[in-house]
């Protein structure tokens, strides 16, 4: 029998967006709304708060404890929820880590530094003191187009030996670095560059932290089920039935074109923080071409 596949945080998680009121406030009712929806109607195994797409950047350190303590009250024990918790500031990442458990978060999926790229050196320091910081889990993150530092082949296998770093979130686009980081160490894999999803998955990856997962994440788990039973051709098709979505939910910066598709579904969401600003009717319209190639159902336009 084909085995299924297993990773250690989960198998489908969606990096979620945070809700936001007209008015810029956090809406807690909306995002607790939305990680049910997410977890309940759309078969996500775990969530991601507190990171790109949740606008951490733009978000306190207040209401990113107040998103993590909503969001896991809201799903239970139904998903594995993770919090971002990274910063160019060790020390405020530690802070944040800690923050982050005493919410009730499951694991901690943390970026490298950005802005001040470190030395590979300094990045094994800055991922061990997170991890030594927590009994939780840890999911580096590791996409040198927003940071300006990429985690090399060696750095992350070493990064492999802590007990409580178990997995990284791949968006580098680097095929060839990622089958040398699985092939030597036990470090879990996670797409985090939807695009890449079906590659990385044939290499090893465990499974997926998507910007997509919002909207298709019952095609996601169907994709990962299909290829891990072998069904290599029929992966193959429902990835490619999911490029449309794949492209246009990236046509412009994530999150606002992922609330503006929220929206499109009557699913909460509301405005962006500046400096994001919302997507324009042109874009919603090439948007909701995309989503109805993508086979994706929307109730509002």
């Amino acid at each position: 029998m084909p085995v299924p596949i297993v990773g250690p945080v989960g198998t489908v998680l969606t990096a979620m967006v945070t809700p936001l009121r007209v008015d810029g406030s956090v809406d807690l009712d909306g995002l607790q709304d939305l990680a049910g929806h997410l977890v309940d109607v759309g078969g996500n195994d775990g969530l991601v708060v507190n990171g790109t797409t949740g606008e951490s950047a733009t978000t306190s350190d207040d209401e990113k404890t107040l998103i993590v303590r909503a969001v896991v009250d809201a799903v239970g024990d139904r998903a594995r929820v993770l919090a971002g918790v990274g910063t160019s500031d060790t020390a405020h990442s530690v802070d944040l880590a800690q923050q982050a458990q005493a919410a009730g978060a499951h694991g901690l999926l943390v970026v490298a530094p950005y802005y001040n790229r470190p030395p590979q050196e300094g990045l094994l320091v800055h991922f061990r003191a997170i991890a030594d910081a927590t009994d939780l889990p840890v999911v580096t993150y590791d996409i040198p187009k927003r940071t300006g530092v990429a985690l090399e082949v060696e750095t992350l296998v070493r990064l492999a030996e802590h007990p409580r770093i178990v997995a990284n979130k791949d968006a580098k686009g680097d095929l060839e670095a990622a089958q040398w980081v699985m092939a030597r160490s036990d470090l879990g894999w996670y797409s985090g560059d939807d695009m890449l999803n079906l590659p990385l998955l044939s290499l090893g990856a465990n499974g997926f932290i998507s910007v997509v997962g919002h909207l298709v994440a019952p095609r996601l788990r169907a994709l990962v089920e299909a290829y891990a039973a072998g069904r290599v051709h029929e992966a193959m098709e429902i990835n490619r039935s999911l490029l449309p979505v794949y492209t246009g939910i990236f046509r412009s910066q994530g999150t606002i074109l992922t609330k503006a598709a929220l929206a499109m579904q009557g699913l909460p969401a509301g405005p962006v923080r500046a400096p994001l600003i919302e997507a324009t009717q042109t874009q919603r319209a090439l948007l909701h071409d995309d989503l109805i190639a993508g086979e994706v159902e929307m109730t509002h336009t």
